[in-house]
């Protein structure tokens, strides 16, 4: 695994991802859905007209065309022409739907009523680790049209519109990237934006906007291998050990050892999936001194050996979320940016 020129670029290259198929609701009048708790990550954007996103222990969000948004595991939510309207089910429409385009509401023939038309999809982590080192997201992240991040998107939700309209040759792989794209958009709108209160975003991609935290987290991923302490680690940022250390647990979530940890086994595993190498081998390019450390680390934080991990399939794994405050997380525009004050 040859690292990048950054952190992110390497968990995104290291993603065991699936994707799943692209589906649009198309509804008119008063009407709600509920969605129930899912053990992946939903993802989508408004095409037209607008609507409430309302995830559970969260403030309501209200979505505009060309809005997208990110919805992290384990977390019901509800969709809305208003937040009045009894909600109904959305499992059990989409189960009964014929089309990968749901129709809600009254008068949907006539269209005398406003159309809201919204298109999403999902993502599964198969890897345990990537999911560990991802699963700070906040519960909630909505990319508003008018930020550049929005922008980069907007010429391709013609596209998702088009794939989900009908069936194609291809039309599983570009639905497949599709949702990749709008997924990598969002993370890199997580990591350039603060949070609604004015603050870091909490957590690995938060870290990834501290410029002496960011500059160790590349260490960490391209000398992997080395024998890093604390101490030195810190001095490669000019920090003290403790003052190091501190902050970048703060960002981080995890000490800097732990971390490292959990890379060097994450950069193990991808190089145990291909199958071409020994596991001494591996273990001797990630800094482990023998097999034995190697497969007792990779247990420990895997739950399986080396070897059970090189030849069993993938499963889907999302990491569980610990004490991430409820508030959503919307990306600025420009002018709010200029102005400082973003609202929440």
């Amino acid at each position: 695994m040859t690292p990048s020129a950054d952190p992110l670029s390497d968990v995104l290259a290291s993603l065991h991802i699936r994707a799943g198929s692209l589906s649009g609701l198309e509804a008119r009048g008063s009407w709600a859905l509920r969605f129930q708790v899912h053990e992946h990550i939903k993802i989508g954007a408004v095409l037209d007209g607008s609507c409430w996103l309302s995830v559970d222990n969260a403030e309501p969000v209200r979505l505009e065309a060309g809005d997208c948004f990110l919805l992290a595991a384990r977390e019901s939510f509800t969709i809305s022409s208003d937040r009045r309207t009894p909600h109904r089910s959305a499992e059990e429409l989409y189960r009964a739907a014929d089309s990968r385009i749901v129709q809600l509401g009254h008068n949907l023939a006539t269209g005398a009523q406003e159309r809201t038309l919204v298109v999403g999809s999902s993502i599964d982590f198969l890897d345990t680790t990537v999911a560990l080192l991802l699963g700070g997201l906040p519960p909630m992240v909505h990319i508003r049209a008018g930020t550049p991040q929005a922008q980069a998107i907007q010429p391709l939700l013609g596209v998702f519109l088009d794939e989900v309209s009908a069936v194609r040759a291809g039309t599983s792989v570009m639905s497949d990237r599709l949702t990749e794209i709008l997924f990598i958009q969002a993370l890199r709108a997580v990591v350039a934006a603060d949070m609604p209160d004015g603050t870091s975003l909490p957590g690995w991609l938060g870290a990834l906007n501290d410029p002496r935290i960011s500059r160790v987290l590349l260490l960490m991923h391209q000398k992997a291998g080395h024998p890093w302490t604390v101490s030195a680690l810190g001095a490669q940022v000019g920090m003290g050990r403790a003052s190091f250390a501190a902050r970048f647990k703060e960002l981080v979530g995890l000490p800097p050892l732990v971390y490292l940890q959990r890379w060097r086994i994450l950069a193990a595993g991808q190089e145990l999936r291909r199958g071409e190498r020994t596991v001494a081998s591996v273990a001797a390019q990630w800094g482990y001194s023998s097999e034995s450390a190697l497969s007792t680390a990779f247990k420990r934080i895997t739950g399986i050996s080396p070897a059970q991990y090189r030849s069993a399939p993938a499963e889907a794994v999302i990491a569980t979320r610990v004490g991430w405050p409820a508030v959503p997380f919307r990306v600025p525009t420009a002018s709010e940016t200029r102005a400082g004050s973003p609202d929440a």
